[in-house]
């Protein structure tokens, strides 16, 4: 019996010993209710007591106070009177008051008549684990939404391209129908409406196309002073009496590169906004200044800012993140497309810059088009003008070969040429218009479509120039997934276009030759 004793205690000593050594794991027995009986080294570590200072208090402590007015603290020990064992994780609290994520275990005690005599547990601090997780959780969120936005911009600019087609056609019927059109103000009337609800199906088109980064942009050296101060006029009539603009330019800002006609869109687009934000008036402020906190890594490149910056409700956290997601808006039904800030930060990106906003509900929103300056060593890269900007005369017949794969485009872009005096041979793809160019001796020019199946139209416009050099040809599209050499030296029409449009583009590549 003495010597059983002795090997008990001997066995008891080192158990102890063990426990006391171990310091990365709070170790320590509570008893039937839940009180501290014992406590390691590890536990002093890990949650700040002395054992002079928790022997005898209830575990609840250690939990955070919402857990514990939620019950979890006798939750996990009844779960572990009950099956034995108790395992869980959550923030526990250290005596500073800071707080852990927790791994923690509840075994139960039982002598050997089975009765409970208390609970032994254990706590480990998974902090990192949990933060390594949580980020591991992020990222694969970050990647589906990416994923996903990616989706929706190859399908809005799929959708954008057909609806471009659309509107090609439309527009152009309507120009042809108005030249024809008897003196009559009401029909003139209808036209007119159905001319401004095509444009504004063009408008919309190219906020898709911004937004899926299909839309050609032609970045050049501009100027913010003189772009922000002709704007005044045109923000001004979409504004109400009692909102005004006021702007604060400083003096001899240097150019910044990128699309003119863009950065004037998503200037009206902030400026809408921002209006709209201020349903009882205010001012809205556009502010141009350099921007002292962007640089870029080699600390050479500066940037400007543009700011338009309201009075008016403002954002919360939750609205301020989803605020540039596509499709998202807290406008009312038909007031808004939640693409304006989607179109915004496309161009900023696009230009090499960045959208930032700063918003607070009751204090309005700064809404900043930070963009690069242009550095003027550098060669200043400027795609050539759209040819539609060019207004030429010309009346020399010609012999068009016309090719689209799209039957409505086609049919319209011959009633338009022919409308001109041209003579129209049509052909619906690559392949087959090399068939026309090889059978006739006739063919002053080629109009092509750029998005086409068998062929595209730069590879379309590539066998043209080969075999036949004199013979010039057009790119209609309203992508931009040309690569820019290619697309910025070629002549193109940008869709949905006019007969106008299509005339000046014509003149323009025979006053080039």
């Amino acid at each position: 019996m003495a010597e059983g004793r002795t090997v008990r205690r001997h066995v008891q000593d080192r158990y102890r010993l063990l426990i006391e050594s171990i310091i990365d794991y709070a170790i320590y027995m509570l008893d039937e209710e839940g009180h501290v009986a014992s406590w390691n080294p590890g536990a002093r570590r890990l949650k700040g007591y002395e054992p002079d200072e928790i022997l005898g208090r209830h575990f609840s402590n250690f939990y955070t106070p919402e857990d514990r007015d939620a019950g979890e603290p006798w939750r996990g020990l009844e779960a572990a009177r009950r099956e034995g064992r108790f395992e869980n994780e959550g923030w526990r609290i250290r005596k500073d008051g800071s707080r852990f994520w927790a791994s923690i275990v509840i075994d139960a005690i039982r002598d050997d008549d089975g009765h409970l005599i208390g609970f032994a547990k254990i706590t480990r601090d998974i902090s990192e684990k949990h933060q390594a997780q949580l980020a591991l959780a992020q990222a694969r969120e970050d990647l589906f939404q990416a994923q996903k936005l990616e989706a929706i911009g190859q399908m809005t600019g799929g959708i954008a391209h057909d609806f471009n087609n659309v509107l090609t056609a439309i527009l152009g019927s309507l120009h042809l129908l108005k030249k024809r059109l008897p003196d009559d103000p009401e029909l003139a009337q209808l036209l007119e409406s159905a001319l401004r609800g095509a444009e504004r199906g063009a408008s919309l088109t190219k906020r898709l196309l911004a937004f899926s980064r299909r839309q050609e942009l032609h970045v050049r050296e501009v100027e913010i002073a003189p772009l922000v101060e002709g704007l005044i006029d045109l923000a001004s009539r979409s504004i109400d009496p009692d909102t005004r603009i006021e702007t604060q330019l400083e003096a001899a800002l240097p150019p910044v590169r990128t699309d003119p006609a863009q950065l004037e869109m998503a200037l009206l687009n902030l400026i809408v906004n921002a209006r709209d934000a201020m349903p009882e008036g205010g001012v809205i402020r556009i502010q141009a200044q350099i921007d002292g906190q962007e640089r870029d890594d080699t600390g050479d490149q500066q940037f400007v800012s543009v700011a338009v910056i309201d009075e008016g409700e403002g954002m919360d956290a939750e609205t301020l993140q989803k605020a540039t997601t596509p499709f998202f808006t807290t406008k009312g039904i038909g007031k808004g497309t939640g693409l304006g800030l989607a179109m915004v930060q496309a161009l900023t990106e696009q230009s090499g810059g960045f959208l930032r906003l700063h918003s607070e509900p009751g204090f309005g929103t700064r809404a900043e088009i930070i963009l690069p300056v242009a550095v003027s060593t550098a060669v200043s890269v400027k795609s050539e003008e759209p040819l539609n900007c060019m207004s030429a005369p010309f009346d020399k017949k010609l012999t068009v070969l016309a090719v689209d794969d799209d039957a409505l485009v086609l049919m319209n872009t011959t009633m338009m040429l022919e409308d001109l005096g041209h003579t129209v041979i049509e052909a619906f793809n690559g392949p087959e218009a090399l068939k026309v160019l090889q059978s006739r001796q006739d063919i002053d020019m080629v109009i092509t479509d750029q998005s086409m199946p068998m062929m595209t139209g730069v590879e379309l416009a590539d066998r043209v120039q080969e075999a036949h050099p004199s013979i010039p040809v057009i790119l209609a599209t309203g992508y931009s997934e040309l690569p820019t050499g290619q697309f910025s030296a070629r002549p193109h029409l940008n869709k949905p276009f006019t007969q106008h449009e299509l005339q000046t583009a014509i003149a323009g590549v025979f006053s080039q030759s």
